[in-house]
């Protein structure tokens, strides 16, 4: 009886049914389940765990790149409403001609050299280059850790391992986000 492996040239994304690791047969136990995909190479691991983690990790921080972006290129104008009668300021203008006026304030430039759309383009840019940083260092750290584990265990990796903790990784990220960056925009 032949069982088909494919552990020496997997291509990407490789993805088969993992219910076929779930099936115990009445024979001895396999490492390896026919029709499957295991990774043995390093390289292989990275390459896997990098591709899953770019797939997941960089859609979070894009949306919250453009929620920036959009917020410093197109700012929202703060609304003050005033009842009459209130002392005159000299910045914001006031009409003594109704009970209660709206006015809108907008706040004094700091920088006017730049423009809000360079510096919008500029925080989308970080938001992308620092994505993409954090995705190819915690894939490489993630990815060879995985490959030394299963490596000194004699194991063989299934492809389904780099998916699964590149979602991991990315919902550890999307922790990390959130309480931070979401405050500052």
């Amino acid at each position: 009886m032949a069982m088909e492996l494919n552990i020496t040239s997997v291509s990407w994304p490789s993805l088969y049914n993992p219910a076929i690791e779930l099936s115990v047969g009445h024979g001895p136990l396999r490492p390896m389940q026919p029709g499957g995909s295991y990774l043995v190479n390093p390289d292989d691991i990275f390459r896997f765990t990098l591709y899953w983690t770019l797939i997941f990790h960089l859609p979070f921080y894009a949306i919250c790149g453009i929620y920036a972006f959009l917020n410093f290129a197109f700012p929202p104008s703060r609304r003050s409403i005033t009842t009459f009668p209130l002392e005159p300021s000299p910045r914001i203008p006031f009409s003594p001609d109704s009970n209660q006026t709206e006015q809108w304030i907008k706040p004094p430039r700091p920088n006017v050299r730049r423009s809000r759309l360079a510096f919008a383009l500029l925080v989308i840019l970080a938001f992308l280059f620092l994505s993409l940083t954090g995705a190819v260092m915690g894939a490489a750290v993630v990815g060879f850790v995985l490959a030394g584990v299963y490596k000194a265990g004699g194991f063989y990796m299934s492809t389904w391992v780099p998916f699964v903790w590149a979602v991991i990784q990315s919902l550890v990220g999307l922790l990390a986000i959130w309480p931070s960056i979401i405050n500052i925009i």
